[in-house]
């Protein structure tokens, strides 16, 4: 028997899903959200929350204690979120029956936000029990002497930083030129470079042909992530997935290729699932969004301004496009610089390697992004995030006052 009493069906109770499952009940929606596996998804279970607990414990030992008191009291937290008397929490995979039904509830509208999951490159020796990707490597008991990481991204590139302080030797396999290529090329060199100097090993334009090749303890696959979708039976909701495996959606995150168009706008997906911004803070709004749609209500979220953080030692972060995107793309602009080794609160913190490019229109006019490494570069680069929301120009951010002695004053001698 079919429950049909229910205004908006979730699968997946992951940052997206808890989100848009928090956010729909308190405007009085009947939520039923379903989660086979532990609330929180891979964010707080096997991603962002534990690799964090990592990057701020100073041994491998103390990470492994951590780590799980963290994530259990932060899921204990979503927990309390998904108790609410407007939502039911049905603790079994989703599946659609049709484009209104998953499982035995209906609803007039569903989310999907299922996530995502390794990316594996086709390397001959997938095989070797050596490898692992990052939910594996967090489930290590001993901490490795040797770690081998292929593919310079996010990933790699945070764990390469955190195993390289626990004493292991750290190699790093990229087949580009350059790592984590949504940074500014110039800040990324700077970064790499920091981190060679702290003992991390670079590979640049390497392929890995056969994992036999490698000489290491442990390797780990960190070359990106793909949207889940397997087992959610999609072809009976008449949605067909785009040639990368994501759900094609529209700029309102509906699913953009419903094969029956009488329930076109009744079904989205947001977070990684959909492919446009694999973020846990994008999926959190895009949940917003979608809800506010499913109920009538206007927002004014600015999706085109995105916000990103990789925290390696020291961190970087960067919001809208690099320098050689901006070249690219023919638009003119101006690129002002500043460097922690000039900045009296970096200085006490014995924290001078860092580096800050802003990029605006001519003459101090509208701030168009900003890329950044060094401590507490996610903050800074939040603040440049505000800032661009509100179409703020860099003379009138001239204008605004900063504490003193603090790293935000980086941010004022770019502008200035």
């Amino acid at each position: 028997m079919v429950n049909k009493e229910n205004d908006l069906i979730i699968i997946g109770a992951g940052p997206g899903g808890y989100r848009a499952a928090e956010y729909a009940a308190k405007q009085g929606l009947k939520v039923v959200v379903f989660e086979g596996e532990e609330v929180g998804g891979t964010c707080l279970n096997v991603g962002c929350i534990p690799t964090k607990a990592y990057v701020h414990s100073a041994s491998f030992d103390e990470a492994r204690e951590r780590m799980p008191q963290v994530v259990s009291q932060l899921r204990s937290g979503v927990e309390g979120i998904l108790s609410h008397p407007n939502i039911t929490l049905v603790r079994e995979k989703g599946a659609f029956v049709d484009a209104h039904t998953v499982n035995n509830y209906a609803a007039k509208h569903i989310i999907i936000a299922t996530g995502s999951e390794t990316k594996w490159l086709p390397i001959n020796g997938l095989d070797d029990p050596r490898v692992v990707d990052s939910t594996g490597l967090l489930q290590l008991e001993t901490c490795p002497k040797r770690l081998a990481i292929i593919g310079a991204g996010v990933i790699g590139m945070e764990f390469a930083s955190v195993f390289n302080r626990f004493g292991t030797e750290v190699t790093v396999i990229e087949f580009l030129k350059e790592c984590l290529p949504a940074l500014d090329s110039d800040i990324a060199k700077r970064l790499r470079k920091t981190l060679g100097k702290q003992g991390v090993a670079f590979k640049m334009k390497t392929a890995v042909e056969h994992i036999a090749d490698i000489d290491a303890d442990v390797v780990l696959m960190a070359t990106g992530r793909k949207p889940r979708t397997a087992g959610l039976n999609l072809e009976a909701a008449g949605i067909t997935l785009a040639p990368n495996g994501s759900i094609p959606v529209d700029s309102d995150f509906r699913i953009a290729n419903l094969a029956s168009q009488s329930v076109d706008g009744g079904i989205f997906a947001i977070g990684d699932v959909n492919g446009r911004q694999m973020l846990a803070h994008a999926a959190e709004m895009q949940a917003v969004h979608a809800v506010n749609q499913i109920i009538g209500r206007a927002d004014g979220i600015r999706f085109d301004i995105m916000p990103a953080a990789i925290f390696t030692t020291p961190e970087a972060a960067c919001v809208g496009p690099t320098e050689d995107q901006l070249k690219e793309q023919a638009v003119a602009y101006e690129c002002r610089k500043a460097f922690h080794r000039a900045n009296g609160k970096a200085l006490t913190m014995n924290e001078p390697d860092g580096m800050l490019k802003l990029f605006c229109e001519p003459d101090a006019g509208r701030i168009l992004g900003c890329h950044a490494f060094g401590a507490h570069s996610s903050d800074l680069i939040q603040e440049v995030s505000v800032l661009m929301c509100r179409d703020t120009t860099v003379k009138q951010l001239r204008d605004m006052v900063h504490v003193h002695p603090s790293l935000s004053e980086i941010l004022l001698s770019a502008a200035e």
